[in-house]
């Protein structure tokens, strides 16, 4: 099975499927769009191509990694759990240690195993071009999902930008709200490599570049919001992922490089020091989250293919459609964690706890308080440091089984000595924390309990059933009549 390169290849394969379904009643993009996804991703439903939105002059695809099995496909394979085998068994042979040591390793892996994008002269993303006056957003039919929203959003846009000083690329993926036909509310948040770039930037007293592209392929688009070191290029990442290398033209009007096959670019630049009020925005979280000032997007340039299919996503209370792109992170990802916090057997972000707010890992225990060094580890890790409660298990319980977690979690634990609270880092869209960017964490140590930690009571003997009566009943399970 091979990664799709063009995103309207990806959406042609779903509908040859039975996987995406194509709406073509006119529908609003304010509200309307989104009660109707948020319907279809609760009921585990298929990709949306919405033909006739009553805004903007292209049809909508939205849902598109509403399920691990649908983003597995997009990446081209069986499993999430393949690609992180990949890059686990090419990693063995480095036997990096701590986190520099798996930056390092990614890195090799990615230059020896993939190739760095392919620059093209020109490319389908530019067979339109609309500069200067003409540059109007409202052909876009942005989004506004929640009735209390500050406007329309572009929710799925990677945005580029480079490093004024080392030239060093990113691409990320940020909501952008529309304040006007050509600006835009880049909501990069305090932890992402963009705000580093823009402080810089500022500092330095100049514009930054800034280039979204809307409608990449799926492997481009997972790249964006995959929790890269900030020296990992993400384009080579894609490349990787794909087993191809991406093709990427000149922006026209900004030093900068977009996806070839991308539906719609904007290009533009940040004024040093120019903020407008951003949001309120209904979240991933479930809650508003408030109005802030974030840095404005002038647009100078926008290009299109012909015939554009506009790329969105909803966001709101779990589930929803970030669950396929959260869980990929979780499994391609696994190995990485492993390699780094070696203790660790396996590990489950759920999608309630929106992926970044809650760790359930199971360890093979062998020493005293273990469990409490995995959690300090986990919360030395990368973006993991964002993690505010983390349960941790024994190697025989399956993290995946949320049950059987709970079972463990509620009763394994004595409160007054398994519960280790501290304080750290969380998420900037974080709304439980008493200060916005940090505040309190949990961990749950959940395992049995040694003597050498004090407990002297001996821990009970779990109740199995012997295996020759499980497979006795399993051999007359038809004679029951059951």
């Amino acid at each position: 099975m091979a990664a799709f390169t063009d995103l309207k290849d990806f959406l042609a394969a779903l509908e040859k499927t039975g996987d995406l379904r194509r709406v073509s009643a006119p529908v609003d993009p304010t509200l309307e769009i989104s009660e109707i996804v948020n319907r279809t991703v609760k009921a585990h439903g298929p990709a949306l191509l919405f033909e006739r939105p009553t805004r903007g002059d292209m049809p909508v695809a939205i849902n598109l990694f509403g399920t691990e099995e649908r983003t597995a496909r997009a990446l081209g394979v069986g499993s999430l759990d393949e690609i992180g085998e990949r890059i686990g068994n090419m990693l063995k042979p480095e036997l990096p240690v701590g986190w520099s040591g798996i930056r390092d390793g990614i890195g090799k892996v990615l230059q020896l195993k993939s190739m760095p994008p392919k620059k093209l002269k020109s490319a389908p993303c530019q067979e339109i071009v609309y500069s200067g006056d003409q540059v109007d957003l409202n052909r876009l039919p942005g989004l506004q999902i929640w009735p209390g929203d500050g406007g329309i959003f572009h929710n799925f846009g990677l945005t580029h930008t480079k490093h004024p000083e080392n030239g060093k690329r990113n691409l990320g993926l940020y909501r952008l709200q529309q304040h006007s036909h050509n600006t835009l509310g880049m909501h990069w948040q305090i932890h992402k490599n963009s705000t580093a770039h823009h402080a810089v930037a500022e500092q330095l007293g100049q514009r930054l570049p800034v280039a979204i592209a809307i409608g990449a392929d799926p492997a481009v688009c997972y790249s964006a919001s995959a929790p890269l070191p900030a020296d990992i290029d993400e384009y080579l990442f894609a490349g990787f992922l794909r087993n191809e290398r991406v093709e990427m033209v000149d922006c026209l009007t900004v030093p900068l490089q977009v996806p070839a096959n991308a539906q719609i670019v904007l290009e533009g630049y940040l004024e040093p020091g120019e903020r407008m009020p951003e949001g309120p925005f209904g979240d991933h979280t479930g809650f508003y989250t408030p109005v802030e000032p974030f840095p404005v997007l002038h647009i100078e340039c926008m290009t299109m293919q012909r015939d554009p299919v506009y790329h969105s996503i909803v966001t709101s209370q779990p589930p929803q459609e970030d669950h396929g792109l959260g869980k990929a992170t979780e499994r391609i990802f696994a190995p990485l964690l492993r390699f780094m916090i070696p203790d660790i057997v396996d590990y489950d972000l759920p999608a309630e706890g929106v992926f970044h707010n809650c760790a359930i890992v199971s360890i093979r225990k062998r020493y005293p308080k273990h469990a409490q060094k995995v959690m300090n580890a986990i919360w030395g890790a990368h973006m993991m440091s964002l993690t505010k409660l983390i349960i941790v298990v024994d190697e025989d319980c399956d993290v995946h089984d949320y049950s059987e977690v709970a079972f463990r979690a509620f009763g394994n634990v004595d409160y007054s000595r398994d519960l280790l609270l501290t304080e750290g880092p969380v998420d900037h869209l974080d709304h439980s924390s008493y200060q916005q960017f940090w505040g309190g964490k949990a961990g749950v140590d959940a395992t049995r309990k040694l003597p050498s930690e004090g407990y002297t009571r001996g821990w009970p003997e779990s109740m199995v059933m012997s295996p020759e009566i499980v497979r006795k009943v399993d051999k007359r399970w038809k004679e029951y009549g059951l």
